[in-house]
């Protein structure tokens, strides 16, 4: 979501923000000596909160409401119809000492990956999409393109560098793929964003086939100790599934 007030919105109430919110407010009841029982509940409020945010279960539960689109079997790409491949960025590390420019951080390399798997099994031209491109630094689809051509040895027919949200991907990416004459194509990105993608390139008129990378397992093996017992990777799952529950939202409100 684009910052301003979809931005704020996600600050307040996306983890670890709402349960920190809650805490200070409760806080700061008991330190003015009023209201105390308001205080204390919601201190507790919003520290049984981050405890389940910051649980596995808690975060696969919100996870799988998301992860709807199926996986394609490798055996079943070419079955597809698919004329091109969509691969969407998902943000940069800037200024990595280690490579001496920015680079792509991980969720856009694991996208990017994918998305090669996808080229080499159907020989598909591939579209990149990503803008952002600030204080004269490369735009997030150029990244993308290097790394793809120079790393996973997949060339780039389309360069969509102008976006900034998910929606407007999904609108430029499918402009440039309908002057080229495609109808039909792949789209990439986690399994978590799916929804959200789907709804914005059906708003752009393009026909995709979803193919969605990295899902999050759910009830693998029954409950186990690990699942109830908080953790900081825990929280950035719960943090992303509230991104895109608000994410989706707020586009239903901006672009329906």
């Amino acid at each position: 979501m684009a910052f301003g007030i979809a931005g704020i919105l996600e600050l307040l109430l996306a983890p670890p923000g709402l349960s920190i919110w809650l805490i200070l407010a409760g806080v700061w009841l008991l330190y003015r000596g009023r209201r105390s029982r308001l205080g204390l509940g919601l201190a507790g409020s919003g520290l049984a909160l981050l405890y389940l945010f910051s649980t596995p279960l808690v975060a696969q539960l919100l996870l799988a409401g998301l992860q709807t689109a199926p996986v394609i079997p490798p055996a079943r790409l070419d079955e597809q119809g698919a004329q091109a491949i969509i691969v969407l960025g998902a943000g940069r590390r800037k200024d990595a000492g280690e490579y001496g420019i920015d680079t792509l951080n991980s969720l856009a390399l694991e996208r990017l990956r994918y998305a090669a798997f996808i080229a080499r099994r159907t020989d598909l031209p591939v579209l990149v999409s990503g803008g952002l491109a600030i204080d004269g630094r490369p735009p997030e689809a150029m990244l993308m393109m290097e790394v793809m051509e120079a790393e996973f040895g997949v060339p780039i027919r389309w360069v969509e560098s102008d976006s900034r949200t998910t929606f407007e991907n999904a609108r430029y990416s499918s402009r440039i793929l309908r002057d080229s004459r495609i109808q039909r194509a792949f789209v990439v990105s986690h399994a978590w964003h799916m929804p959200r993608v789907l709804w914005s390139f059906d708003k752009s008129g393009l026909d995709v086939v979803p193919a969605p990378t990295v899902f999050e397992p759910w009830g693998e093996g029954g409950l186990i100790l690990q699942d109830i017992l908080p953790s900081a990777r825990a929280l950035q799952k719960t943090a992303y599934a509230f991104h895109e529950y608000l994410g989706n939202v707020w586009y239903r409100l901006r672009y329906s």
